[in-house]
């Protein structure tokens, strides 16, 4: 494996590798490996020639009031992690490296970003685009490949490769759970034992909700609320939203009637904020991968 932190010498090895017909498969994060950032990384290897993996936690995509300073980081431990999956490329880029000077050129997501997330980070999504944007034509990658817990994200960047025309294949890959169901995340490291026992029922609450609409419930609010009552249940934190939307389009869905939806939760606790989803095909059964 091969550590980059240089865009022109990325781009030169990138420009090199298609001339060669190679295939590239492209997973970008923002760092502190776990399994669901792993699993990315051996289907990347799998479906492609090269794999190529940038860490860059990207300062444009946090607010005033988030955790950009304290979001956890660990270089020696990634590249390890990354060592071990077999990635050919690890491109590390600084905030130097990727904006030398005070970005003139501003990107901003008019759809989709209304939502869940975004609704109480205004102005992330434009950062997720941006860096996205750059990092796209740096690396020139055949397919990218996100995980479906971050699932508003996968929708912005389905958009984003669309309007702007980027010959790219985009792969959802299913969320990545411990045995106790809660989704991995890199914010994990901050919750209390406590906070750990409660974050679980984010996943039962969505396939309590699931099962619902399996058994023949077509009304979200119905659903909503079954949601809703078993959190406050079984957690003492605020609960940012609970949302079933049609998908990937994220438009309000008034009757469960064969659409693709996505059934989302987000909760705060003290030193993380966490989401969760499901994402249904027509059946009421899980979305496994997008492609």
């Amino acid at each position: 494996m091969k550590i980059i932190k240089s865009i022109l010498e990325i781009q030169q090895i990138t420009t090199k590798l298609h001339q060669s017909k190679k295939t590239i498969g492209f997973v970008p994060t923002m760092g502190y490996f776990h399994k669901g950032h792993l699993s990315l990384m051996k289907q990347a290897k799998h479906e492609n020639e090269i794999s190529i993996v940038s860490i860059f936690v990207n300062p444009l995509q946090f607010g005033p009031n988030e955790d950009y300073d304290s979001y956890p980081r660990d270089e020696e431990r990634d590249i390890n992690l990354a060592k071990q999956m077999g990635v050919d490329y690890l491109f590390m880029p600084t905030i130097e490296e990727m904006y030398p000077t005070e970005m003139v050129i501003k990107m901003a997501a008019t759809e989709r970003t209304n939502a869940l997330c975004g609704r109480s980070r205004p102005g992330h999504f434009d950062g997720v685009i941006t860096v996205l944007t750059k990092l796209f034509h740096i690396v020139q990658p055949n397919k990218i490949y996100f995980g479906l817990k971050d699932a508003q994200q996968v929708a912005v960047v389905d958009a984003l490769i669309t309007d702007l025309n980027f010959p790219i294949d985009l792969v959802g890959l299913s969320t990545v759970r411990d045995n106790s169901g809660l989704a991995m995340s890199s914010r994990n490291i901050n919750l209390t034992k406590e906070e750990r026992d409660q974050a679980i029922w984010l996943y039962k609450s969505l396939k309590i909700g699931q099962q619902l609409i399996v058994d023949g419930e077509e009304n979200p609010v119905i659903i909503k609320k079954e949601i809703i009552n078993t959190l406050k249940q079984h957690i003492d934190v605020g609960i940012d939203y609970v949302e079933i939307l049609e998908f990937p389009s994220l438009h309000t869905v008034s009757v469960i009637d064969k659409k693709q939806i996505i059934i989302a939760v987000a909760i705060f606790f003290k030193y993380a904020r966490l989401i969760d989803n499901l994402i249904l095909n027509m059946d009421g059964q899980v979305l496994k991968r997008l492609d």
